[in-house]
């Protein structure tokens, strides 16, 4: 039995507004300010209205590092791309993307740092 629901993700970063605005240019949604945080959290309402990222203010923020086995991912997130791969990767790097692995060109998935540095994937899958 489920005694609770997942709220949100939070990643933390040194700039939550830029963050939550490159991933609004990726997934779509609406970036709102929390209410009680003044700049220091922002949330990412996603365009079906349900699904939300939020981005907290660390100053310190030390990005993880990929692949490392002294500084792990932490976790990353896998965004389905609803064009195709190079479009979608395209776009990406426009926002402020780095890519990290292409990988061999039959695989499906390719790995990214957001701007504050937290990988992610763009799958074809």
């Amino acid at each position: 039995m489920a005694v609770t629901k997942l709220g949100a993700v939070v990643l933390d970063c040194p700039d939550p507004r830029a963050l939550a605005e490159f991933y609004a240019g990726l997934l779509g949604g609406t970036v709102t300010r929390q209410h009680d945080a003044g700049d220091e959290w922002h949330v990412l309402v996603g365009a079906d209205g349900a699904s939300t990222l939020e981005f907290q203010q660390a100053p310190d923020h030390v990005p993880p590092k990929w692949p490392s086995s002294d500084g792990s991912q932490q976790f990353h997130l896998d965004l389905t791309v609803t064009v195709d791969l190079d479009t979608a990767e395209r776009h990406a790097l426009e926002l402020g993307a780095t890519l990290l692995d292409r990988g061999d060109p039959s695989r499906t998935w390719r790995v990214y740092a957001d701007p504050a540095g937290h990988p992610f994937c763009l799958c074809a899958c």
